[in-house]
C-alpha cells in the first residue's frame, strides 16, 4: 500500500463537504490516509476509536454520500478515484476484498458505485459505459481523461432509480440538520404510504420530504404516535406544502386524507 495520498479539492472545498461537521471530516480524512490502493478500509471502527470519532459521524459521511459500506463491515470511499490514481506496477490490491471489489463500478464522473444499482432484470450485470474494478483498470493508459469508459451515449438521459433510505440514513440526516424528526416514524409512514408523493407518483427524493416536514415545523418526537388526529394533518400537510411546490401545474389533487393514514 502506498504510503503517499492525494486529496482533490473539489470533493474537500465543495460547500456539501464544508457544512459537515468537523469530526465527520476529520473522520473522512483519516480514511483516507489509512485506504488500500483500491480505496477500502477493512477495519473503519478501529479508525475511529483510535481518533474519538462517533457512530454519528460515519453515519453523515454515508448520509451524504462520501462512503460506501459493505455487509462485511468494510466501508470504501466513493471519490477515491477522483483523489487518487497509482501506476500499475505500484498497485497492490487487498486479495481478502476480492469479493468487495467485484461489487463496485466506476461511473463517468470517476466515483464508485454498487453494481447492483445498475442491474435492470436478472442476474446480469449492466455495464454499458461502466468499468469494474482490478488489476487491468490500474495504470498510466486508464488514469487520465480517457480513464472510464465511455461507451455510453451521454445525450441519453440517465438511468434513474429510486432507492428507500436506511433507517441510519435518515437518522444520520436528521442528525446533520438538526431537525430533531423521528427517523423510525418517518420510516413507518412513508413505507404504509409505498414512498409515494401525494399526487400518485414514486418519491425520488427522500430528503426533500424530509426537508418538506421540517418547513411544517413537523417534530415527530413531540406528538403522539397513537393519535388518529395528528396523523391525519401530517397528510394534509404533506400534500398542502406539495401543492405549494407545484409551479405551472393546475391540476387539482383531491384526497381524502382519512384513506391515507395506515394504522
Amino acid at each position: 500500500m502506498a504510503e503517499r495520498r492525494m486529496m482533490a479539492k473539489s470533493i474537500i472545498k465543495s460547500d456539501q463537504f464544508l457544512e459537515m461537521p468537523i469530526s465527520s471530516q476529520l473522520l473522512y480524512f483519516h480514511l483516507l490516509l489509512d485506504a488500500d490502493d483500491d480505496g477500502f478500509i477493512n477495519a473503519p471502527k478501529s479508525i475511529m476509536r483510535v481518533i474519538g470519532a462517533k457512530d454519528d459521524d460515519m453515519r453523515v459521511l454515508q448520509a451524504k454520500g462520501y462512503t460506501i459500506p459493505f455487509d462485511s463491515g468494510v466501508i470504501v470511499i466513493k471519490h477515491w478515484r477522483m483523489h487518487n490514481s497509482l501506476r500499475k506496477d505500484r498497485y497492490n490490491p487487498n486479495p481478502q476484498l476480492e469479493n468487495e471489489r467485484k461489487q463496485l463500478i466506476i461511473n463517468d464522473r470517476k466515483e464508485y458505485e454498487l453494481a447492483t444499482t445498475w442491474q435492470p432484470t436478472g442476474n446480469q450485470l449492466a455495464t454499458n459505459g461502466y468499468h469494474s474494478i482490478g488489476k487491468d483498470s490500474i495504470g498510466k493508459d486508464s488514469i487520465g481523461k480517457d480513464s472510464v469508459y465511455s461507451g455510453r451515449d451521454k445525450s441519453q438521459p440517465t438511468r434513474t432509480h429510486f432507492t428507500p433510505p436506511t433507517l441510519e440514513e435518515v437518522k444520520a440526516y436528521c442528525i446533520e440538520r438538526n431537525n430533531n424528526i423521528d427517523a423510525e416514524y418517518f420510516m413507518d409512514f412513508q413505507e404504509a404510504r409505498g414512498w409515494v408523493l401525494s399526487n400518485g407518483k414514486k418519491m425520488k427524493d427522500w430528503k426533500a420530504t424530509i426537508r418538506t416536514w421540517e418547513r411544517n415545523n413537523y417534530n415527530r418526537n413531540h406528538v403522539n404516535k397513537n393519535s388518529k388526529d395528528n396523523a391525519i394533518n401530517v397528510v394534509k400537510e404533506v400534500m398542502e406544502e406539495y401543492r405549494n411546490e407545484q409551479q405551472g401545474d393546475d391540476s387539482s389533487i383531491t384526497i381524502d386524507v382519512t384513506d391515507s393514514v395506515v394504522y
